[in-house]
């Protein structure tokens, strides 16, 4: 038996403890909590939400660690990819009261979103990040304009990123915000996807929303300054 193939066998053990998620989502709302956070554009969304509307959070996928903060005490649902790492972040989110939908661009993507959108229009709030799982990195792919078509919700455009943190060597240069750093959220204007738009208007929406989350990301790496 191959090295790869007993690794692969004891990281599937691991994960199916429940010790790793429970401390995972720890560390997260630890790290959070010493965050000194600011929040700009956040008043689009809670315009959304007094009128009762459900919201599909749209964010990079270097940018996952922090988004559970985005919308903690409302019910939501987060599309999540079915490989092993999948797995693990499926069940971490748990511990923050949100669902998982599990599919992705390659793998059950169509049934994945249906799900989300009769989760959307029971009233709960749907995330998805566009580039995932495998990238290209900051490349949106149309799941996320298909899911806002089908439900009739729009698309919330989310960056975060902090003074000081670690990008990983990831394909997403995964993003780790350090312990008592300034984080700062950007929420872009929403984005409308009618249920009668073609291929090309879904596809300009498309090319909309990676402009969009492609220019508040870089807003918010600047935001601290250098």
């Amino acid at each position: 038996m191959s090295w790869k193939t007993i690794r692969k066998k004891w990281k599937k053990r691991l994960l199916n403890l429940e010790l790793f998620p429970w401390l995972g989502a720890w560390l997260i709302r630890v790290l959070g909590l010493t965050l000194r956070k600011v929040w700009i554009g956040r008043e689009k969304v809670d315009d959304l939400w007094s009128r009762g509307g459900a919201v599909i959070y749209v964010f990079w996928h270097g940018r996952l660690l922090m988004m559970p903060l985005v919308c903690l005490g409302r019910r939501a649902v987060v599309m999540i990819s079915q490989h092993g790492d999948g797995e693990l972040i499926s069940r971490i989110i748990r511990y923050f009261g949100y669902y998982s939908v599990r599919g992705s661009s390659s793998q059950h993507g169509v049934a994945a979103l249906r799900e989300l959108a009769r989760e959307l229009k029971r009233g709960s709030q749907a995330a998805i990040a566009p580039d995932g799982p495998r990238g290209p990195r900051q490349q949106a792919k149309s799941g996320a304009i298909l899911l806002a078509r089908l439900s009739g919700c729009p698309l919330v455009p989310v960056a975060f990123s902090a003074c000081r943190g670690k990008f990983l060597s990831t394909w997403d240069r995964f993003f780790i915000p350090y312990p008592f750093a300034r984080g700062v959220f950007i929420f872009g204007d929403p984005i409308w996807v009618g249920a009668d738009e073609d291929r090309l208007a879904i596809e300009e929406k498309r090319k909309l929303l990676e402009a969009r989350l492609n220019q508040i990301t870089e807003q918010a790496d600047r935001y601290f300054g250098d």
